[in-house]
């Protein structure tokens, strides 16, 4: 059978191709080290109290959970913030981001001491990929809407809060929750990660199928390009919150389900 140059060429790309989906497939679902110590990242309109009741359970079941007080002010600086904490811990690690903090997963789970990923309603970039435009091919998620603006910090008015961000938990704890939001930089949405470290580590994601803040279908697209253990959750954008029992069960999943 005689093979011109073009069907070669294209016969050697959809093998790297192919190549590249089997390596990343094994690597989402590599059995994760055993893990003690969980770390986990806030995204906007947060800060790290949002974790408290996943912290609970995970401390009730003997884990070392630590919460990241993100900056919020850039992409490096917000980073930084995850990999201090990270080389504090004694052993191997399960690195946790909500929201934009996927974004700090993706570039800071590199880290040698984190053993597993898991992203919960979180951005899930690859490695210099304008998740901007990833997220433009999909339609605008409610929430963008009630953006607002001092200079250049920006935050989520009361409205949008409680209907887009915290839509199923209930509205005086909503309320609480939008009152300790923390202010995020214009500066921080223009970083880009250099690394994607789900191509190289276990992977878990947890889609929020009610999510008004990122749409569902684009925490589809990205659970299943990294090949990550997936679970649906009904659910507003802060699932920690309202299903903390599912979150948890997901964590010490990549944990090593110990």
């Amino acid at each position: 059978m005689i093979i011109n140059r073009r069907t070669f060429s294209t016969a050697l790309l959809a093998g790297a191709a192919a190549s590249l989906v089997s390596t990343r497939g094994m690597a989402a679902m590599a059995q994760p080290a055993k893990a003690r110590n969980i770390v986990l990242a806030h995204g906007l309109f947060a800060d790290g109290s949002c974790w408290t009741e996943v912290i609970a359970r995970l401390q009730a079941a003997g884990f070392n959970a630590t919460a990241v007080q993100n900056p919020l002010t850039t992409l490096p600086e917000a980073v930084a913030s995850v990999e201090k904490v990270l080389d504090r811990q004694d052993g191997p690690t399960v690195l946790v981001g909500h929201s934009f903090s996927g974004m700090l997963v993706t570039e800071a789970g590199v880290h040698p001491k984190v053993s597993a990923l898991v992203y919960v309603a979180a951005r899930a970039p690859d490695a210099g990929e304008d998740y901007a435009a990833l997220a433009k091919t999909y339609p605008t998620p409610p929430a963008s809407a009630g953006i607002v603006f001092d200079g250049d910090e920006g935050r989520l008015t009361e409205a949008a809060f409680l209907r887009d961000f915290a839509g199923d938990i209930p509205e005086a704890k909503a309320r609480v929750l939008h009152a300790v939001q923390q202010p995020f930089n214009k500066a921080l949405l223009t970083g880009k990660t250099t690394q994607a470290a789900w191509r190289s580590k276990p992977s878990w994601y947890a889609v929020s199928t009610e999510d008004r803040t990122i749409n569902p279908d684009l925490e589809r697209f990205m659970a299943k390009r990294m090949g990550a253990r997936t679970i649906e959750l009904k659910s507003s954008h802060l699932s920690m919150i309202s299903h903390p029992d599912e979150i948890t069960r997901m964590i010490v999943e990549a944990a090593g389900g110990r």
